[in-house]
């Protein structure tokens, strides 16, 4: 009988037994220190470790950080470790998932999206030859040169490989905030794309998140189906993805508003490569106190775009995030005209759409609008959602129609 080579890495793994009735157990890939029953072996920091149930048995393997709320993150079902080999495989599956996807510009898009590619805290955007990696768990961190192997030997055209570190949620894993070049001779220079049919400059170093929004793609043409002949108000509008897409579909009038001076003015030059310069008013101000200011002085619009940054990061300020999200609601329906659309977005996870639907509705009822639910939107599809891990699901967008009167 031939004998079977064993890995003693794998073999001599430390690891943890998990408690009864743990999230794991229902089919999540996370596990909390409150549901930690004992460790074995002296588990470390960026270490990877197996699973066990309080019965002995297997349950795979996870990236261990006890300095993270989320103590444990499964990787694999089986003993597994972290190698080039294993980034190479499971980059080139999500690299196959996304080939099926047929999207309109594959080559740029999101190729990983961390445990719904199961890479836990791994983010790849890619923008033609140039690919912007974030590492946002301690183990993933620790093992970029692998990564970046795997990304090279998957995609032998790329010229770059950015990280773009500058994430706050890397501190909830005792990393620090960098941004970098893991492969390639130099930070590429601002360079222009073309995305759901508008042209874009794109700064990889600077830009918003890794560069644009790749997961409004999709909702960008949605909405603007909906403006022309319209007057439209984008709140919160970075470099100008709403307006600019209302604008060339023939929008009456659009006011773009961000308060910050650099994506104002990303947007201008945005407009101006796209023929727009003189489509879009653009507006440096604090959207809430520009909203108050439009309702000061009567200005309505027929369509109104909510798409802020995300107001709040864990749950102890949701509290105060969904007062933020009501009065932003509330100062917008007062500004739509009669049979006017509002179209909102929450990028945060912790945001659930029940919770954001109910916050929706009692803006209305303050404003005494009644709305009409018309359409309901999400992350594009290359930011593929698990059906066992709700945080893998965070982008929810609604479409209302306010309703004139029975």
């Amino acid at each position: 009988m031939r004998s079977v080579s064993k890995n003693p890495i794998l073999e001599n793994m430390a690891g943890l037994v998990i408690k009864p009735r743990s999230r794991i157990f229902h089919g999540h890939d996370w596990v909390y220190a409150s549901e930690i029953q004992k460790a074995f072996g002296d588990p470390q920091p960026g270490d990877v470790v197996s699973l066990k149930d309080f019965k002995d048995r297997p349950l795979g393997t996870a990236i261990y950080n006890p300095k993270s709320q989320i103590v444990a993150r499964r990787i694999s079902r089986r003993k597994q470790q972290l190698d080039s080999d294993f980034f190479q495989r499971r980059i080139e599956r999500a690299a196959g998932l996304r080939a099926t996807m047929n999207l309109p510009a594959p080559e740029i898009c999101r190729l990983v999206w961390s445990e719904a590619d199961g890479l836990p805290g791994v983010v790849l955007d890619r923008y033609g030859p140039h690919f912007v990696v974030q590492t946002l768990t301690l183990a993933m961190d620790n093992h970029k040169a692998d990564l970046a192997d795997a990304i090279r030997a998957v995609f032998p055209e790329a010229e770059s490989i950015i990280e773009r570190n500058d994430s706050p949620v890397r501190k909830a894993e005792g990393l620090e905030l960098t941004t970098g070049l893991l492969f390639g001779d130099d930070f590429p220079a601002q360079f222009e794309i073309e995305a759901a049919g508008i042209r874009q400059q794109i700064d990889l170093a600077e830009g918003q998140k890794t560069g644009i929004y790749l997961d409004q793609l999709d909702n960008y043409a949605a909405v603007a189906a909906l403006a022309k002949d319209q007057r439209v108000l984008d709140c919160f509008c970075n470099q100008g993805g709403f307006a600019l897409h209302a604008a060339k579909a023939g929008a009456a009038s659009v006011c773009g508003v961000d308060i910050g001076e650099g994506a104002i003015e990303s947007a201008r030059k945005n407009a101006e490569l796209n023929d727009l310069g003189h489509s879009v008013e653009w507006v440096v101000a604090n959207v809430f106190d520009h909203l108050r200011h439009l309702e000061n002085e009567g200005t309505r619009f027929d369509l109104i775009i909510l798409d802020p940054p995300s107001f709040t990061r864990n749950r102890k300020s949701l509290k105060e995030a969904m007062r933020g999200y009501k009065d932003i609601h509330l100062r917008a329906l007062r500004l739509l005209e009669k049979g006017g659309r509002l179209v909102t977005y929450s990028c945060s996870h912790h945001v659930s759409r029940s919770a954001f639907l109910d916050m929706i509705c009692d803006a209305s009822v303050d404003a005494k609008r009644t709305l009409r639910l018309i359409d309901e939107q999400r992350q594009r599809r290359d930011h593929p959602i698990l059906a066992t891990i709700p945080e893998t699901s965070y982008l929810k967008g609604f479409v209302f129609e306010t309703v004139a009167g029975f």
